[in-house]
């Protein structure tokens, strides 16, 4: 029985030690992923520093950085309680070891101590020979043969614990060491972020004292946004419209079906022909049903709302410099309907989903590819080539262009839209 419930720790053990070996190593790849990031922004402030003139992506840069070294922080506090855990676990696994060794050892003493009496061949013979009967000295033989093996596998058994408990005190030696590496590095980032922090206060102060340049920017930039969300509507609201005049086309398809088959079934049964049904307006169906009028449609529609929070970025490295939603910069204030991804010069962007290319549009030597997927579209703003055009049908993460340095940075404007309405990005591509 003891040597049941110390096979299964052991097992036990085991199981959970991988599945925090697992852990590990997923908190340890999405660190490694965030570090690369931090050092990309880092690059990529060090370019911008330089400049006399701030820009808002420079405080969005910094921000950023400061929100991923958060992050970081947050991950190695997640990777020290999974260390604590496995601590615990090996501590605990240690002193049910000592435990039994120490219960094997005492068997095996008393063991020993009953070889010893009865270690001369002589006595062995008497107890043999003492038997009652046949049957019964014949059990005895067994009996000592068995004593001797039993013997000979607990000094087997002591051995084996002996050995996992060595081992267990190394991997618990080793995570303490972990730990203590762990905490070191927490310190430092906690200083980088103290760092980072300081540097945004300087930013902020030196943003106050040109405040009225700043708003003439921030002014400049709404007006050129709104005139390019003006014509990503205009360009989705064209792809509703045409869905809206195939609908009403096939509608009057139908129904001049049905009025040929009515007729003929009229002429054959000789009766009247039937007056000829009017079609149905296609204006009483929703945008929804519209987008979604063609089982193509319908299917790219579903791929792209099952894949939620599972799409591909729509570059290969990146990091969200801007999120979606209202933003306010000193007493400025914008909003923003997609995120903005600081990228890697000359970055090839790609679709997120297989869909159709709806428009290719150039503001200010810029271009926006819009894709459509059903009820869903995709915006792809500040290219600067692209290698597709409208009617093309794409796969995902096909290639469409190339990003366009803003700037110092090369930064893609990528939002996703329901129909007309903006929705947020980071709740669709993975994390």
């Amino acid at each position: 029985m003891k040597l049941h419930r110390l096979l299964f720790i052991l097992f036990f053990s085991a199981l959970t030690l991988s599945a925090v070996a697992q852990t590990e190593s997923q908190l340890r790849r999405k660190k490694e992923a965030i570090q690369r990031e931090i050092e990309q922004l880092q690059k990529n402030l060090n370019k911008t520093a330089n400049g006399k003139k701030l820009t808002l992506q420079q405080i969005n840069t910094i921000n950023a950085q400061i929100r991923l070294r958060q992050d970081k922080i947050g991950t190695i506090n997640s990777e020290i309680k999974n260390l604590d855990n496995q601590i615990s676990q090996n501590t605990n696994t240690v002193h049910t070891l000592q435990g039994q060794l120490g219960d094997l050892k005492k068997e095996y003493a008393g063991m020993i101590r009953f070889a010893q009496r009865n270690r001369n061949a002589y006595d062995k013979m008497m107890f043999i020979f003492a038997s009652k009967d046949f049957n019964q000295a014949y059990k005895r033989i067994k009996y000592l043969q068995q004593f001797s093996q039993y013997r000979k596998k607990q000094a087997g058994y002591i051995e084996s614990t002996q050995n996992d408990l060595n081992g267990k005190i190394r991997v618990l030696d080793k995570t303490l060491k972990e730990k203590s590496n762990l905490l070191k590095e927490q310190e430092r980032e906690r200083e980088r972020l103290g760092k980072d922090k300081n540097e945004q206060s300087v930013v902020l102060s030196k943003l106050s004292k040109d405040e009225k340049r700043f708003k003439q920017d921030i002014v400049a930039r709404k007006k050129q946004q709104a005139q390019i969300d003006r014509a990503i509507s205009a360009a989705i609201q064209r792809a509703i419209e045409e869905a809206r005049r195939k609908a009403a086309e096939e509608a009057r398809r139908k129904a001049a079906e049905e009025a040929r088959i009515a007729a003929a079934k009229a002429k054959a049964e000789n009766r009247p022909a039937p007056a000829t049904p009017t079609a149905p307006a296609a204006k009483s169906k929703s945008t929804a049903e519209l987008l979604t009028a063609t089982p193509e449609a319908a299917r790219l529609s579903a791929g792209f709302e099952n894949n939620k929070g599972r799409l591909p970025w729509p570059v290969a490295t990146g990091t969200i410099t801007e999120r979606y939603g209202m933003h306010k910069v000193d007493q400025a204030t914008y909003t923003n309907d997609g995120v903005d991804i600081t990228t890697s010069d000359g970055a090839t962007v790609r679709a997120v989903f297989a869909g159709k290319v709806a428009a290719v549009q150039v503001f200010m030597g810029r271009t926006v590819v819009l894709i459509n997927h059903g009820e869903y579209f995709t915006v792809y703003q500040n290219l600067r080539s692209v290698s597709v055009s409208v009617g093309n049908l794409v796969e995902t993460k096909q290639a469409i262009g190339v990003v366009a340095n803003t700037g110092d940075d090369a930064i893609l404007k990528f939002q996703i839209r329901r129909g007309q309405a903006a929705l947020n990005p980071e709740a669709w591509i993975s994390k």
